[in-house]
């Protein structure tokens, strides 16, 4: 159990010295003074730096596909679901911002054959956005949109969060979710008004 608990402690500390100087600028020996242990003594816990990136960016990962199952699992209509999968979103992303920063843009810093494996889980979750588009035009809800552009416009609105969100501002990541996604909506559904 120790050991858990000081490699999930190693594991903030990197990705707040992450954020803080990105994955170059950190090195073993600022994470083991972060610790205040030796650096030799960060080994038992990784095998390398880009162990660490690995962990965050694959666990952020994992945690937005698992929500975005979720979402997947109870029917409701496309603009529902698009609504639920942005509050997931932000959720995840606002509960740790030190490791959504790293995941949003430190993940270039992998090595192969990581970096694909992580591009291709990235294009996966992008991939199910791109299905509630398409559903939503398909119930008639939304207006036809170019689906690639459409998805990656959201993200990057929904990604953007993690430079300006403070835990004590004006915004609870509810009322951000709610915003973001009543925008998106505004953008996407069709005027049915005769």
């Amino acid at each position: 159990m120790e050991n858990t608990n000081r490699r999930e402690t190693l594991m903030r500390a990197a990705a707040r010295l992450m954020r803080e100087n990105g994955y170059p600028g950190t090195s073993m020996r600022d994470l083991a003074t972060a610790m205040d242990i030796e650096a030799a003594s960060l080994y038992h816990y990784v095998d390398s730096k880009e162990d660490i990136l690995k962990e965050i960016c694959f666990g952020m990962g994992r945690s937005y596909l698992n929500a975005m199952a979720e979402v997947n699992d109870i029917y409701f209509n496309a603009g529902e679901r698009l609504g639920m999968a942005v509050r997931a979103h932000i959720r995840i992303l606002t509960e740790n911002l030190d490791a959504s920063h790293v995941f949003v843009h430190e993940w270039r810093h992998l090595s192969e054959p990581s970096l694909a494996a992580f591009k291709k889980l990235r294009d996966d979750y992008e991939n199910h956005f791109r299905i509630i588009l398409r559903n939503g035009e398909e119930e008639g809800l939304f207006n036809e949109v170019d689906n690639k552009f459409a998805v990656l416009t959201i993200l990057a609105s929904l990604n953007w969060v993690v430079e300006w969100y403070r835990p004590n501002g004006d915004m609870t990541p509810e009322q951000i979710a709610d915003k973001l996604t009543q925008f998106i909506l505004s953008g996407l559904r069709k005027d049915i008004q005769a």
